[in-house]
């Protein structure tokens, strides 16, 4: 059996593939020659582009099922659906209009499956293929501030490994439990310059993710390289967070002499 991640002659489809995660995603499937269909809300004022290629913008709400179901009968072939669109403003549980905490499940959760059911038959008549839901730590810990986010998420974790048996053998489905991914929207969460360097530094790896190294772990899922993994989920958070504890306690600190832990390690060139 041939393995390789030459995605070349395949079609995937990146839900708010032309931002933030979303556009390394779709550049990481331009470059392993993946022909990239980015789905979002609002247009962009650029595509994303990689090898001399540029994703297909489609607008679309991912919340609409007959607007789904109206694009998924439109295309001619799908291999690949990255379930991606999602996130959340700081807002906490007790706060905020009740619709905004709604809206933000739908998004997060209810999207990725009506997407996936509507695309579903799609898949089977190429003779499968793969499913990559982006998922988030905060699925996996508490998620204070953003509680109906991390509760989506792990509706989204549960969703995954339910389709992986439900649609297997011929549809793969897997999840990408994000941690902290550089972005645009950086500093609503995270602040400035100074905060997001600071943040990044309580992450074993010393720095936030780029969205294109979410991009290859999804291009990794979708690939020959992966034939037999289905159901799992792939953490990519930079080696996880530190627990607190270890700051809190007295003892075992390191010497002014040990090196530090967290030596920001940048990503390689796309």
């Amino acid at each position: 059996m041939a393995l390789t991640l030459d995605l070349g002659g395949r079609t995937a489809v990146v839900t708010g593939g032309v931002r933030g995660v979303g556009a390394g995603i779709s550049r990481a499937f331009l470059e392993a020659g993946a022909d990239v269909i980015a789905v979002a809300r609002r247009e962009p004022e650029e595509v994303p582009e990689a090898g001399g290629r540029a994703a297909r913008f489609v607008p679309l709400d991912v919340r609409d099922p007959d607007a789904v179901q109206d694009f998924a009968d439109g295309l001619d072939h799908v291999d690949v659906l990255v379930n991606n669109a999602g996130g959340s403003p700081h807002v906490p549980l007790a706060e905020g209009r009740l619709r905004t905490h709604i809206k933000i499940m739908e998004l997060n959760l209810t999207a990725p499956l009506i997407m996936s059911r509507a695309l579903r038959p799609k898949l089977l008549a190429r003779g499968g293929g793969s499913i990559v839901n982006i998922g988030s730590v905060s699925g996996v810990r508490p998620s204070p501030g953003t509680a109906a986010y991390g509760a989506a998420k792990a509706g989204l974790h549960s969703l995954t490994q339910s389709l992986a048996i439900e649609w297997a053998p011929h549809i793969r489905v897997n999840t990408l439990v994000l941690g902290m991914v550089r972005t645009e929207a950086s500093s609503s969460h995270y602040g400035d310059e100074e905060g997001i360097a600071a943040v990044g530094r309580t992450v074993p790896v010393g720095r936030l993710a780029d969205p294109y190294e979410v991009g290859t772990a999804c291009v990794f899922l979708a690939s020959d390289l992966a034939s037999y993994v289905t159901g799992s989920s792939m953490q990519v958070h930079g080696g996880g967070e530190r627990p607190p504890f270890l700051d809190a306690a007295t003892v075992n600190k390191p010497s002014v002499n040990e090196p530090s832990l967290n030596q920001p390690q940048a990503p390689k060139e796309s």
